[in-house]
């Protein structure tokens, strides 16, 4: 649970260092004038945005994870104290939420043509050239989307710790939320931060001088040639950890689709030789499917009320 809740906070944050990126390169020329050497610049673009504004967006959304952590924490423990009946239809909210924002990514790749992407990332071009445009907003804005992706993985992992430590005294399960909330944040954005940093490891390694580091400049290169493919792998299987995340939160919230899928999974274990396999398989496939389909319907709804309001509001 802890790797697919990792990966999908990586495609929220890869996607804003992604739009912060036009953002940061047109600062950087209005300011410095020169973006440096070719090997520093490629090194600048591997995340997505300026070496020093890589950090500063992972410790946003850190910050912002434990925040959604102080709320989650005491919610949870009151939730669990008085209303117990309302923590699978909450997750199971959060649940359909992933999948939207999953298809919406999905959608976006494969409806929008390469006109629109080029429009948008001239739009944001021309925001960084309007010297009324406040560029932390715009960021904060990026930002605070990645922060809602977390603040549904940590719901599920706070119910998850909760329901471990459901009989023992108030106390300890106090002590055991805050302890897994503290560890999940730190080692959640720790690793984050470490992938960002990649590039910037590689660049170091291969621009050190000396003999006998010829192996070392040498896997400083490959740092840097490796950082951008790792990226977008991590990105790729961001979505797909949305799905299954926020798939499994639905299909577990209902009985009667957990049995099937239970079923199913038995039934493919017994298939000679393969049968663990595919028996590990089956639950988590069949999560992505409902996940992708749980968006789809969630992503169409949400863009026929849209315009609804719309015309509602143009009328008034």
């Amino acid at each position: 649970m802890a790797g697919t809740s990792l990966l999908a906070l990586i495609d929220d944050i890869a996607t804003i260092l992604d739009d912060v990126a036009a953002m940061s390169k047109v600062a950087a020329k209005k300011t410095a004038g020169v973006l440096g050497d070719d090997l520093a610049l490629n090194a600048q673009q591997v995340a997505g945005v300026k070496a020093d504004r890589e950090l500063p967006v992972v410790w946003a959304v850190a910050v912002g994870s434990l925040k959604n952590k102080a709320i989650l924490v005491p919610a949870a423990l009151a939730i669990s104290a008085f209303a117990p009946w309302g923590v699978t239809p909450l997750l199971m909210i959060g649940g359909a939420y992933l999948c939207f924002e999953g298809f919406e990514k999905l959608a976006h790749k494969f409806l929008h043509s390469k006109e629109e992407d080029e429009q948008h990332h001239a739009e944001l071009v021309a925001a960084v050239t309007n010297p009324e445009v406040d560029l932390c907003a715009l960021e904060k804005e990026k930002i605070s989307g990645a922060i809602r992706t977390d603040f549904i993985l940590s719901a599920e992992i706070i119910v998850i710790a909760l329901g471990t430590v459901s009989a023992a005294p108030f106390s300890q399960q106090v002590a055991v939320l805050v302890s897994i909330a503290a560890i999940m944040t730190v080692g959640v954005y720790g690793i984050v931060a470490g992938i960002v940093k990649m590039d910037d490891a590689g660049l170091y390694l291969s621009q050190r001088a000396g003999g006998g580091l010829g192996a070392v400049r040498a896997f400083g290169r490959f740092l840097l040639a490796a950082a951008p493919k790792l990226m977008k792998l991590l990105s790729v299987l961001g979505t797909v950890a949305m799905f299954m995340v926020g798939g499994g939160i639905l299909t577990h919230g209902i009985p009667l689709l957990h049995d099937v899928i239970h079923h199913a999974a038995e039934s493919a274990q017994a298939v000679g030789g393969v049968g663990p396999a595919l028996g590990w398989l089956t639950p988590h496939v069949a999560d992505i499917v409902v996940g992708v389909l749980t968006g789809a319907v969630v992503l169409a709804v949400v863009s026929v009320a849209t315009k609804v309001w719309g015309k509602l509001k143009g009328k008034n």
